[in-house]
C-alpha cells in the first residue's frame, strides 16, 4: 500500500465473477481475516482493519476476529458505518483508497467511487495486492468441465443462445457479455467442479447473433467437447483472452453488461467507441424461471433427496444415545445418505447442524474441534442439501431430541406457522417478494419475535443453491416473483445461547387462476421430508393450518413410502401420521 501511495485498500472478498462460494484462489476474506463465512468485506488502513458482514455471521464472525486487530462491522445494523462511510471516517481528503479492479462490481465500484469523491478521497484500481504477501496461493481451478446432458437440461445450448440473441434485439443491444459462473453454465449447458457445492467453472464468453465465444482454459475441456462446441458454433478460446477480445471491439458495437454481476476491470477494457448498455444479465433472468422440464426432474430429486433425509431421522431415533453423535457426525451422516442416491454430485453446501445453543448462529460451520455432543434433549436444527444431476436441493429440519418446555413448543410453532403461512399465499402477477415476507413474520410480529435474515431465496437448476434474481425479504428487490420460480420459504427463530428454530421448504410458483381481477399465482411445495409433530403445540395451530400439515404429511408419506423398505415405511407413517 506504502509503495502505491494508498491509504487502504478495499478487499470485497469476491472472485472475478461476483460469485458467493469461491475458488481458493480468492478466498481472499478468508486469508487476510480468517472469516470463513459466505460474505463480507474487508478494509485495510495504515493502522487499522475492518470487516463487514451480516446477521447470519455476527456470531461466528465475532469467534474467529477475536485476537486479530480486524474490528467487525455489523452491515445494516443502526450505530454501525457503511465501508465507504468507514473510510471517509478513517482517511483524510486527498487520500488514495486501493481496489482489485477485477473483485468488484461496475455497480459497487460507482458507487464508492462516488461517495468518497464528495469527501474529496479517490478510489483508484490497483489490481490485486494480495499476491504480493500470499505464498502459495492457489492457481485457478483447472478441473475438466462436462456436459449436462439435454434429458437433463431439456433445452438444447443453440435453443438457449437463440432465446438470449432474441432478448438482446429487443433492447436493441448486439451483444452480452456473460459473467457470472452459473449464468454460464445453464447457457452452454456443461458443469465443472471449480467451486466446492456449486457446479460451476471458470469462464466468460460473448454471446451475439453473429458468433458465440466461450473464453475458458482450453485444458479444461476434453477434445470430444471442443468439437462438439465447435460443430454447435461455439468458439473456444482461453479464459484470460476475454481482456483482448473486448479492446478488439469494433466501434458502435452496443454492449449488453449487468452492472452487478460484471466486474470493474470488464468494464475498462470495452472501447469508450462502444455503447454500454446496462441491465440484468439475460441468462440470469432466463434461467430463474425452470421449464416444465426442469420441475418435473426437480420433483425427482426431491424424491431421493427425501429417502435420504427420512433415512437420516431413521438413524439418529435409533442411535442417539447408543453410540456417540456430535453435530459432526450428523452433517457426516447426512451427505453419506445422500451420496447413495443416483445422480448425486455432492453436495449443495456445507451442512448446518446446530444442537442447543449452536442452533442460534443462524449460519453455524460444524468441524469436527467445534462440534457439540448431540444428546436427548433439547433441539437440533439441521440444514443441507444436494447437487443431483436432476435438481439441487435444500431443507431445513428442526427436531426435539427429548421433551420439551411450553416455550420451547410455542416459539417452535409460531415459527413453522409462518412457513405455512406463505405457502399458502396466493397473490396477483406482478408481485415482489418484499410484498409477501410480511406473511412469513406476521404471527412472530404479534408474539414480539422476529428473524434478521431473509425469508426466500432462488434455487438453481444442478446450479447454485443461492440463485437471483428473485428473493422472498424484507429488503427492497424490484424483482417479481413468476411461475417457474423455485424458492426456499424458510422463516427462523433464534434464541441466542439456547437453540435456533427453522422449518425450510422448497416451493415452486405456479399459475393459480384468472378472474376479473387478473391472474393470480401460487406455490407448490416440492420438499418431501416430516415435520416434527413432538415440537408442535397444537392449540396454536388453526383449523386451516392443521388441515395443511396433515394434506403434508399424507404427501410426504405417498410420495415416499414406494421408495423404501417395510421398516421405514412404518416408521414413515408414524412421523406423518395426522395430529
Amino acid at each position: 500500500m506504502q509503495e502505491k501511495g494508498l491509504s487502504a485498500y478495499v478487499i470485497f472478498g469476491t472472485d472475478p465473477h461476483m460469485s458467493e462460494y469461491l475458488p481458493e484462489r480468492w478466498q481472499t476474506r478468508a486469508f487476510i481475516a480468517g472469516f470463513t463465512g459466505s460474505a463480507g468485506m474487508v478494509v485495510v488502513s495504515l493502522d487499522k482493519a475492518a470487516l463487514w458482514t451480516d446477521s447470519r455471521y455476527f456470531l461466528q464472525a465475532e469467534e474467529q476476529l477475536a485476537g486479530t486487530g480486524i474490528d467487525l462491522v455489523k452491515m445494516r445494523t443502526p450505530g454501525h458505518p457503511e465501508p465507504d462511510q468507514w473510510i471517509r471516517m478513517n482517511l483524510q481528503k486527498g487520500a488514495v483508497a486501493g481496489i482489485d479492479e477485477w473483485s468488484v462490481s461496475i455497480s459497487q465500484f460507482a458507487a464508492m467511487q462516488s461517495s468518497l469523491a464528495a469527501s474529496g478521497i479517490t478510489l483508484k484500481e490497483t489490481g490485486d495486492l494480495l499476491d504480493a504477501i500470499w505464498n502459495n496461493r492457489p492457481a485457478l481451478p483447472d478441473s475438466p468441465v462436462f456436459e449436462h446432458e439435454l434429458k437433463y437440461a431439456c433445452t438444447s445450448r443453440n435453443e438457449k443462445i437463440e432465446v438470449i440473441c432474441a432478448e438482446l434485439k429487443k433492447t436493441g443491444a448486439d451483444m452480452q457479455i456473460i459473467t457470472a459462473l452459473d449464468d454460464l453454465a445453464w447457457t452452454f449447458n456443461l458443469r465443472g467442479t471449480d467451486v466446492e457445492c456449486n457446479p460451476v467453472f471458470m469462464s466468460y464468453a460473448i454471446v451475439s447473433a453473429k458468433e458465440t465465444t466461450l473464453f475458458v482454459n482450453p485444458q479444461k475441456i476434453s477434445t470430444e467437447l471442443k468439437a462438439k462446441l465447435e460443430s454447435e458454433g461455439i468458439q473456444i478460446k482461453g479464459y484470460e483472452e476475454i481482456t483482448v477480445a473486448l479492446q478488439q471491439l469494433p466501434a458502435h458495437t452496443r454492449v449488453w453488461i449487468d452492472s452487478d454481476r460484471t466486474n470493474q476491470a470488464i468494464r475498462k477494457n470495452i472501447p469508450e467507441q462502444c455503447l454500454v448498455v446496462e441491465g440484468l444479465s439475460i441468462p440470469c433472468r432466463l434461467k430463474a424461471i425452470k421449464s416444465q422440464g426442469e420441475i418435473n426432474h426437480i420433483r425427482q430429486a426431491m424424491r431421493k433427496d427425501g429417502v435420504a433425509l427420512l433415512e437420516f431421522l431413521y438413524w439418529i431415533e435409533n442411535n442417539l444415545g447408543k453410540i456417540p453423535v456430535t453435530e459432526y457426525t450428523v452433517a457426516e451422516k447426512l451427505n453419506e445418505l445422500r451420496a447413495k442416491q443416483a445422480g448425486f454430485k455432492g453436495i449443495s453446501f456445507y451442512p448446518i447442524v446446530g444442537y442447543k445453543e449452536h442452533g442460534a448462529i443462524v449460519h453455524f460451520h460444524v468441524a469436527e474441534d467445534n462440534a457439540l455432543p448431540v444428546e436427548k434433549d433439547g433441539f437440533l436444527l439441521f440444514d443441507s442439501g444436494g447437487q443431483y444431476l436432476d435438481g439441487t436441493t435444500d431443507t431445513t429440519r428442526t427436531i426435539a431430541l427429548g421433551e420439551l418446555t411450553a416455550r420451547q413448543k410455542s416459539d417452535f410453532t409460531i415459527t413453522l406457522k409462518g412457513m405455512i403461512s406463505l405457502t399458502n399465499a396466493k397473490f396477483p402477477v406482478n408481485t415482489r417478494g418484499y410484498h409477501l415476507d410480511i406473511l412469513a413474520r406476521k404471527d412472530m410480529w404479534q408474539h414480539g419475535m422476529n428473524y434478521g435474515h431473509g425469508t426466500g431465496h432462488g434455487v438453481g437448476y444442478f446450479l447454485n443453491v443461492h440463485e437471483g434474481p428473485m428473493s422472498i425479504r424484507q429488503e427492497f428487490n424490484d424483482r417479481v416473483i413468476e411461475a417457474g420460480m423455485v424458492l426456499s420459504n424458510e422463516p427462523a427463530f433464534y434464541r441466542l445461547g439456547e437453540y435456533g428454530l427453522r422449518t425450510e421448504n422448497m416451493m415452486v410458483c405456479v399459475k393459480d387462476e384468472t378472474t376479473e381481477f387478473g391472474d393470480f399465482l401460487r406455490f407448490d411445495t416440492l420438499t418431501l421430508c416430516p415435520i416434527d409433530a413432538k415440537a408442535i403445540d397444537k392449540s396454536l395451530l388453526n383449523q386451516e393450518e392443521i388441515e395443511w400439515l396433515n394434506k403434508y404429511h399424507q404427501w410426504v408419506y405417498n410420495e415416499l413410502a414406494p421408495m423404501v423398505n417395510d421398516e421405514l415405511k412404518n416408521f414413515l407413517k408414524e412421523q406423518t401420521k395426522p395430529i
